[in-house]
């Protein structure tokens, strides 16, 4: 799966990844290969990001979630950092 996390600021991330958890207005929700189609609020909060190489966490300022297809793009209002 390719996952992009973008902010007004930057582009934050872009990648592939194994499994994406994101912090959706109605609760927390991970995204795998092979999701169906998704487009969802999301809250301050977590962004956990695992690859081949382990596990990245980045923080958000809330923003927007779409899956299609196994592309997964996260339009962040900021990174905490």
């Amino acid at each position: 799966m390719k996952l992009t996390i973008i902010t007004p600021d930057k582009l934050a991330y872009d990648g592939e990844v194994t499994a994406v958890t994101v912090p959706g207005s109605a609760g927390s929700f991970q995204i795998l290969k092979d999701h169906a189609p998704i487009v969802s609020t999301l809250d301050d909060g977590k962004v956990i990001i695992k690859d081949n190489q382990g596990e990245t966490v980045l923080v958000i300022k809330g923003g927007v979630v779409e899956a299609k297809e196994n592309l997964i793009t996260v339009l962040a209002e900021g990174i905490v950092e």
